[in-house]
């Protein structure tokens, strides 16, 4: 199960903060930081009015005016990608715009990724189908119609199941506990035969953790190295100590999912004999005398006879005289 520790634009357009964000994210244990990378020109029109989360969280009126404020350059991304490999951490961004799709593949990361947004913007999905990387494509908004046109160009581009993991999602910030349908990842996964995994939009870890349980191969999570910074996403992300705490309970569940044989485990076979029974004497008995269902009870340790042998002994002979709490023997 791969973590990806999204960092988003919670950087707020300093370089230094994206760089104390993969230190953070490499003590958290994540697989991989994941950025934001966009020409604020390419992505809305002048007249394009932020989302009430991003006016109620970062005072924007215009989605341009607060974009360019949350950009990197290029330079910047580079020394983000050659930091994330000098900390061993995989480095990830998301490009919102054809030219930034090109730089982005340039930087060769494992995955590139769809965002919701995008779903429906052909061109751009095309381009990203050109560079070959396998893609993540989360699916926020989206019917299962527009999932199906949205992995067409990756399917004539020659991408095969194993190249793409579909994101179930909920685009809300953050995102209703009564909207996230966390069943439907693992619909969107029958319906389309690819993997799943799961972009988290929720206040607090637990849902990103049941994401786990159900079998999801990516978990994606916002995070900031404060709430209280200004800025769109920070409200709904987890601050760092936070993230640390939901990887090492993921972990922990892929370990606990085990391979699914029910089987005695090493850990467990010592306590056998203390928490199990035997067969033994309940009143005096002596040797040659048949024993009767009132004379006999099951006590722990499981050191004598097992108590599935019951029938064997009642109705049994004796072969001794037996104190009473003493192992029974036939």
């Amino acid at each position: 199960m791969k973590i990806i520790a999204e960092a988003g634009v919670n950087h707020n357009g300093s370089l230094e903060t994206a760089m104390k964000m993969v230190d953070a994210a490499v003590e958290a244990g994540a697989d991989y930081i994941k950025f934001q990378t966009f020409h604020t020109d390419a992505l809305v029109t002048a007249l394009c009015e932020a989302a009430d989360y991003q006016k109620e969280n970062a005072g924007a009126v215009k989605q341009d005016e607060m974009l360019k404020n949350l950009e990197l350059t290029y330079e910047d991304f580079q020394k983000l990608k050659d930091y994330c490999e000098k900390k061993g951490i995989g480095f990830l961004s998301t490009a919102f715009d054809e030219e930034s799709v090109d730089f982005v593949a340039s930087l060769n990361p494992d995955f590139i990724k769809v965002p919701s947004g995008e779903l429906t913007n052909l061109p751009f999905l095309r381009k990203m189908a050109s560079t070959g990387i396998p893609v993540i494509m989360s699916t926020g908004m989206a019917t299962p119609e527009e999932i199906a046109k949205a992995l067409a160009p990756f399917r004539k581009a020659g991408y095969k199941n194993e190249d793409i993991v579909l994101l179930h999602c909920t685009t809300q910030y953050p995102a209703p506990m009564e909207d996230v349908n966390l069943l439907a990842m693992k619909t969107v996964s029958d319906s389309f035969g690819l993997p799943s995994g799961y972009s988290d939009h929720t206040l607090g870890i637990e849902i990103p953790i049941a994401a786990a349980t159900l079998g999801a191969s990516v978990i994606e999570k916002h995070f900031t190295l404060s709430r209280e910074m200004e800025g769109p996403d920070h409200k709904a992300s987890l601050e760092a100590d936070e993230l640390a705490s939901m990887v090492k309970a993921i972990r922990n569940i892929e370990i606990a999912l085990g391979n699914g044989v029910k089987e005695v485990k090493d850990s467990e076979r010592a306590n056998i004999t203390a928490a199990r029974r035997s067969i033994v004497a309940r009143n005096p008995i002596s040797k040659g005398q048949t024993i009767r269902e009132e004379d006999i009870c099951t006590k722990r340790p499981a050191t004598g006879l097992s108590p599935m042998f019951w029938d064997k002994v009642v109705g049994s002979t004796a072969k001794r005289d037996f104190a009473p709490d003493e192992m029974i023997e036939i």
